[in-house]
C-alpha cells in the first residue's frame, strides 16, 4: 500500500478506482444512467475540482503569500522554482474543471441560461456562476501571465518581476475576496431555490 500512496498519481488512481467501485456498487455503473444520476455525477466532479481550485487559492492566500517574506533568501528558490509552478498548474486547471463541470451541472438541471441571465429564481446561483467565471478569467489572464514573469518562467528584468509579483498577488487577493460570496451563492442555492 505504501508504494501506491507514496506516488500522487497512484493515490489518485486508487481514489478513482474506489469511487468507480462505489458507483458500480450503489448505482450499478454509468451504463443506462438516468438524468438524475448524471446530474449527481457531474456535481461530484464539480465539487472535486472546486475543492482543488479554492483549496489552492486559500493555500496561496493563507500560507504562501504571507510566509514568503519570512523565508530566508537562500530558501526562496525552493518555493519559486518547484512548489509555486506546480501549485499554479493544478490551480489553473482546477479552475477550468470547476467552471466546465459547473456549467454542465447547470445545463443538466435546465437552468444554465436563466442563471447566467440572473433570472428570478436563479439569481443566487447565477451570481455565483458569474463570480466563478470572473475568478477563472482572473486566474488565466492576470494571475498566470504575471506569475510566469515573477517566477522567472519567462524572461523579465527585476523591476518587471517585482511588478508582476504584486499584480499577481493583488489578483489572487481579489479572487480570495470574490470566493467568499461565490461559495455562499453556491452552497445556499439549493435551499434558497426550494
Amino acid at each position: 500500500m505504501g508504494m501506491i500512496l507514496e506516488n500522487l498519481y497512484r493515490a489518485l488512481g486508487l481514489g478513482l478506482v474506489l469511487a468507480a467501485l462505489l458507483i458500480v456498487g450503489v448505482h450499478g455503473g454509468v451504463a443506462g444512467a438516468d438524468a438524475a444520476y448524471m446530474q449527481a455525477f457531474f456535481r461530484y466532479l464539480h465539487v472535486f475540482f472546486g475543492i482543488l481550485w479554492i483549496g489552492l487559492l486559500y493555500y496561496f492566500n493563507f500560507v504562501q503569500i504571507p510566509t514568503m517574506p519570512k523565508v530566508p533568501a537562500e530558501l526562496k528558490p525552493g518555493v519559486s522554482k518547484y512548489i509555486a509552478p506546480e501549485a499554479l498548474f493544478w490551480f489553473r486547471w482546477a479552475a477550468v474543471g470547476t467552471v466546465v463541470t459547473g456549467l454542465i451541472v447547470a445545463y443538466l438541471n435546465g437552468y444554465v441560461h436563466q442563471a447566467l441571465m440572473l433570472a428570478e429564481g436563479h439569481r443566487l446561483i447565477g451570481i455565483g456562476m458569474w463570480l466563478a467565471l470572473i475568478m477563472a478569467a482572473n486566474v488565466w489572464f492576470i494571475i498566470w501571465p504575471n506569475q510566469k514573469k515573477a517566477l522567472g518562467i519567462v524572461e523579465a528584468d527585476a523591476d518587471t518581476k517585482a511588478k508582476a509579483a504584486r499584480t499577481a498577488m493583488l489578483a489572487s487577493r481579489t479572487n480570495f475576496a470574490l470566493s467568499l460570496p461565490m461559495l455562499y451563492a453556491m452552497a445556499t442555492y439549493q435551499s434558497a431555490a426550494a
